[in-house]
């Protein structure tokens, strides 16, 4: 069997990470959709490794969360009428926490968007920090048990409470976001300065999810059609935002800002882990464990 050289795994992650869709690349490689689909799947678990490993101890003074929606296979209303809809189907909700100064992606969940995991994506964001810090969220009443049950008292936690109207474009039967008419700042544990409540990095991230993962894109035909597949995606792309792309504001990567990294990477490190991977098998089942975990 043909195995792709190092220089075009890196061409076609690099298309991945830019927002192509897998027939575009595959197009444009002429590479076959399951070969593609393989690299993903190989580099989202190691992205998945690699942040587990070294994105820790981050020291801050600020959080913010969010959560952001794209849909598997089918959207939630769809999914009963579906033809062979697999298990994760409908809704997927993926959790950032994103830090203010460095706009490092300290840690994302990929699930559902009720209190379990809330409670997960918690549980993991406390795992990563190296100090207090002011913890920014939006009134979705799931953060308040799990923020408690991770940080105890030991956190600065405000709420940004945004209310939505209907959009103007609604009315004309065009997709359009619901309209923010206004917010308050609410404070729920500690001492937060409220001067610098906002979850403005946050929602800026998910544009930039948006732009670079043809799959969040709404109104597309590239949205994901597993579960797996789609948590693996946001890994190489959090991997990618965090070590190789440089922001613009910072001027280095928000790895490098955060100290989580002393250079600039580039698209062939992320392959280089890939192939790291490979050279080291997993534990047998230990990736079907965390696709059981993803689906649930």
């Amino acid at each position: 069997m043909n195995k792709l050289t190092t220089e075009e795994r890196a061409r076609i992650l690099h298309l991945l990470c830019e927002g192509q869709s897998i027939r575009a690349i595959t197009r444009l490689t002429e590479v076959s959709k399951n070969t593609v689909t393989k690299l993903l799947i190989d580099a989202g678990k190691a992205c998945m490794a690699y942040h587990d490993a070294n994105v820790r101890n981050v020291k801050s003074n600020g959080i913010q969360v969010d959560e952001i929606w794209s849909f598997t296979y089918a959207k939630q209303e769809n999914v009963a009428t579906a033809k062979a809809a697999p298990d994760g189907a409908g809704d997927t909700w993926t959790w950032t926490a994103i830090e203010a100064d460095t706009k490092l992606i300290v840690s994302y969940f990929v699930g559902g968007r009720d209190g379990e995991c809330a409670i997960w994506f918690m549980d993991d964001l406390r795992s990563r920090l190296a100090n207090r810090v002011q913890l920014t969220a939006d009134g979705h009443k799931a953060y308040l048990e799990a923020v408690e049950g991770a940080f105890g008292g030991d956190i600065d936690y405000p709420m940004l409470i945004k209310i939505y109207g209907a959009s103007p474009e609604s009315a004309k039967g065009r997709y359009s976001p619901a309209e923010c008419t206004g917010a308050h700042k609410e404070r729920i544990e500690g001492s937060p300065d409220l001067a610098n409540v906002s979850t403005s990095y946050a929602e800026r991230q998910n544009l930039a999810m948006r732009m670079h993962m043809r799959r969040f894109i709404r109104l597309t035909r590239a949205f994901s059609k597993k579960v797996e597949n789609h948590a693996y995606a946001v890994a190489l792309h959090m991997t990618y935002y965090n070590f190789v792309r440089i922001h613009l504001k910072l001027r280095m990567t928000p790895a490098m800002a955060a100290g989580v990294s002393d250079r600039l990477w580039e698209i062939g490190d992320i392959v280089a882990i890939v192939e790291a991977a490979e050279a080291k098998p997993a534990k047998r089942g230990s990736y079907k464990k965390l696709a059981e975990e993803i689906s649930n």
